[in-house]
């Protein structure tokens, strides 16, 4: 995929978690919350040749972006959006946690999404 395809997914992504929400469908909504999370991750590692191939790479992308702009939230937000997706095999969370954990991943993708290029 490219770098400006992984970007609108991942806000069509995070799109389709609110929605899923309002449906009652919290397990949906849990996957399309760390999707988003993921699908940006991998614009921003894409354009600067990191790898992103795995889930495990995505932590370090994580990790490496907190470094670069000084901000302990990037990798903060990205953990939230990592338990969003445990929730999804697990459904232990409750719906008012998902709610606000999609909006924590909202708040990652506005910090992000202005390192993406082009």
């Amino acid at each position: 995929m490219t770098t400006p395809k992984y970007r609108e997914a991942s806000r069509h992504l995070l799109s389709q978690g609110r929605a899923e929400l309002a449906s009652g469908d919290t397990l949906q909504a849990s996957e399309k919350g760390w999707d988003a999370a993921a699908q940006m991750l991998k614009a921003i590692a894409e354009e600067r040749r990191w790898e992103h191939g795995k889930h495990r790479h995505l932590s370090r992308v994580a990790s490496r972006l907190r470094a670069e702009i000084g901000d302990r939230d990037v990798f903060r937000w990205f953990q939230v959006a990592e338990a969003l997706h445990g929730n999804f095999y697990e459904d232990q969370m409750e719906l008012t946690d998902i709610g606000d954990s999609l909006d924590d991943v909202e708040r990652l993708l506005d910090k992000l999404e202005p390192l993406v290029g082009g």
